[in-house]
């Protein structure tokens, strides 16, 4: 490896245009309320954006004041301060959208984590079901979020 070279260094993006880390997520900078996870949206590659477009005005719509941030390459939705309920993560081929206390809502999400309350969603092309989505986030958004 060459001296100055940092061996995980990240692709440098062209004129303002936003890198897709290897896993296909947008980098965006951590930030606070909706100007970054705008962004963050808006770089979502292909099918995803209009998804993600939709995640959010569902959230938006479902918790009056959400509050919103970008914090590990990832939006995070809470319905207080620094206590999220909900985030997303984009890979190549799906959406994974974490419900931090999705053990407690019922039907709980299919996925399952290590971490004892966590549970996932993936949203692959055309199999985004909107409803089953919204009941989830109008539960989540009553529950305790998670403080990060």
């Amino acid at each position: 490896m060459k001296a100055g070279k940092a061996r995980n260094a990240v692709p440098k993006a062209q004129s303002g245009e936003v890198v897709l880390l290897s896993g296909g997520n947008p980098q965006i900078p951590k930030g606070y309320g909706d100007d970054p996870v705008q962004a963050y949206i808006s770089a979502m590659p292909g099918w995803k954006n209009e998804i993600g477009r939709r995640i959010d005005a569902l959230i938006e719509d479902i918790v009056p004041g959400v509050r919103k941030a970008v914090k590990w390459n990832s939006p995070f939705y809470g319905a207080e301060d620094s206590a999220y309920f909900l985030s997303l993560h984009c890979f190549k081929k799906y959406i994974k959208v974490a419900f931090f206390n999705g053990v407690s809502l019922a039907p709980p999400p299919p996925g399952e984590s290590t971490q004892k309350n966590v549970r996932y969603v993936d949203i692959h092309e055309g199999q985004f079901d909107e409803a089953q989505f919204a009941d989830w986030v109008r539960q989540a958004s009553q529950l305790p979020g998670e403080r990060m």
